[in-house]
């Protein structure tokens, strides 16, 4: 590992890309503890100290801003919007034709649907950044309104105010995503993957810190070592594939031959990655933002429905909350899977090219072979999803723990694909200069 380390140190064009790569994280981090202009910084700190944190898909924002939402720095906003941005235009692809052929058209119209990405990234973000000055100057943002310092995050709440806000917070995602296009062409591995994955490790200390001085030394460790179990597990799972075995004819293009070899189809376990426990996160977000516009302000008795949602849809602790939570990343995965992987699509490509999947015939019944694989693989990958997913909130009720908790939930996973992703990169770079890589 030691000699690995230093023919990466030896290696000048290695060396420089991961420098590179470093400087942009440091100035990444930099920018998400830089107070957006009348952000009344030290009423921040105080309700920060004081509140647990948020819960639900503010929360889910706040750990992929890696802390920074909350703080209301310029990079609040975190990589969010262009996340939402790519999963709506890979949505669109189903809906808009047009999407779709361009997505055929190779480099060309991959590049034309990036430029969309990036129109709909700073879309979103005068979105969200309106909402969160809206919320913020409203005193919901850590949910204690009771609280004089949270009822005065703003140094100032007039309209030229709030709207250099909104611009400022808008221009930190677009800096956001410009900094990852550049890692991405001149760092090493995927810019906003290590971005996300640097906004998420962020947060690991002091999660890690906050439950030794809740529970002791003893829960940390015991923390410690599941988190190990955990992540291990979470690597076996994410490596695993089911490989499809392909085969291709032979074919003669003039005096050439072409075909005659052998390859597979890799179906990975876990094909749809974090995005289900994004949208579930998403969609019970919503009775919990209609229960907090029903709620009286004058301190009289809430309806009773309201009541119930507040029991049930609040806080990730109730049992109601995590049945429902395990059964929507259930349907979202198969959702997600049916809509990026199209057997239909690869059977056709497969017999254009005189490829066959031994025992099976080309066109119609490839298709319907790929589809029961899939289906039968997608199972359980949605089960460990969901499980997962479960680790933050059964947390929460063990060791008092946020929904943030660091080894489970959308984080764990992040961290280990882009881990393992990155890990491989600097392998192939090292395999094509000393013909010795990272990995044994």
């Amino acid at each position: 590992m030691f000699s690995a380390i230093a023919r990466i140190i030896r290696t000048p064009d290695l060396r420089r890309k991961i420098g590179f790569t470093l400087a942009i994280i440091a100035l990444y981090r930099l920018g998400s503890n830089v107070p957006a202009p009348f952000v009344d910084f030290p009423n921040v700190e105080t309700c920060l100290a004081a509140s647990a944190g948020t819960e639900g898909l503010l929360g889910l924002v706040n750990l992929f801003s890696g802390g920074a939402l909350l703080k209301l720095s310029i990079f609040a906003l975190g990589v969010m919007p262009y996340i939402t941005a790519t999963i709506i235009v890979q949505l669109l692809r189903v809906v808009i034709p047009h999407f779709e052929t361009l997505h055929k058209e190779g480099q060309a119209g991959q590049a034309k649907l990036t430029q969309y990405t990036r129109y709909l990234t700073i879309a979103l973000a005068l979105l969200q950044s309106t909402t969160l000055v809206t919320v913020a100057r409203s005193g919901q943002l850590f949910g204690s309104a009771s609280d004089p310092s949270c009822q005065a995050l703003l140094t100032n709440d007039v309209w030229w105010a709030q709207l250099l806000m909104i611009f400022a917070l808008t221009a930190g995602t677009g800096l956001i995503m410009w900094f990852a296009e550049l890692v991405t062409e001149r760092g090493i591995g995927n810019g906003m993957s290590l971005l996300i994955f640097t906004s998420i490790a962020a947060t690991f200390p002091a999660a890690m810190w906050a439950i030794w001085e809740a529970k002791g030394f003893e829960v940390f460790l015991m923390v410690l070592i599941v988190g190990i179990i955990v992540m291990a597990l979470v690597v076996f799972v994410e490596q695993s594939q089911r490989r499809i075995p392909v085969q291709y004819a032979k074919r003669m293009v003039g005096r050439r031959t072409y075909g005659g070899t052998n390859t597979y189809i890799p179906l990975k376990v876990n094909m749809a990655g974090v995005i289900p426990i994004i949208f579930a996160s998403s969609l019970l977000y919503i009775p919990m933002l209609i229960a907090q516009f029903n709620t009286p302000t004058d301190g009289s008795t809430p309806p009773a429905w309201v009541t119930w949602i507040s029991q049930h849809f609040t806080t990730g602790d109730s049992p109601l909350y995590m049945a429902v939570y395990f059964l929507l990343i259930i349907g979202f995965t198969y959702f997600y899977v049916a809509i990026t992987f199209n057997p239909v699509e690869v059977a056709d490509n497969m017999k254009k090219y005189g490829g066959f999947i031994p025992g099976i015939r080309a066109g119609r019944p490839t298709a319907e072979y790929l589809d029961y694989v899939l289906t039968r693989i997608t199972f359980p990958g949605s089960i460990y999803i969901g499980l997962i997913a479960l680790i933050p909130l059964i947390a929460l009720s063990t060791v008092q723990a946020n929904q943030n908790f660091p080894f489970g939930g959308a984080s764990i996973l992040i961290i280990v694909g882009v881990g393992l992703e990155t890990v491989k990169q600097i392998d192939a770079q090292l395999q094509q200069r000393h013909y010795e890589g990272l990995l044994r």
